[in-house]
């Protein structure tokens, strides 16, 4: 399998880098349907670590076409994007909608990953810049 994961590094502070990519999300035609705030969730729980919130975002109209292809592939929906810090320094990373085609090879789904995953990388380099 190829390499399933886009991560990158900006040097945008962790909350500037959070909300360019959700300004971004909207510019490209999707919707942030939650932000989960991870570091605080586990932080009520006792256990601290550095920020991380994961945006979820969704384009109706791909989501559409890839569920009547396979409903299965809900389980892989929204394209969560995990913005975090890691000693120090802030990624943004996510998996690469192209796999969608790869766990499931006989849904037809590569040209829409392919559309999203174009999309979505564009979303994630415009917001790290």
């Amino acid at each position: 399998m190829k390499n399933f994961q886009y991560t990158t590094k900006t040097s945008k502070p962790f909350d500037a880098a959070v909300q360019a990519l959700e300004k971004r999300t909207a510019e490209h035609g999707f919707s942030v349907l939650h932000t989960h705030d991870v570091a605080a969730t586990l932080a009520s729980k006792g256990f601290a670590r550095e920020p991380l919130k994961i945006v979820e975002i969704c384009n109706a109209r791909y989501a559409n076409e890839a569920l009547k292809r396979d409903p299965a592939v809900a389980v892989m929906l929204p394209c969560p994007i995990s913005v975090y810090t890691q000693g120090g320094e802030t990624f943004i990373s996510t998996m690469l909608p192209s796999s969608l085609a790869e766990f499931y090879p006989n849904s037809g789904l590569e040209a829409i990953a392919t559309e999203v995953e174009k999309a979505v990388l564009e979303i994630i380099d415009e917001a790290k810049a």
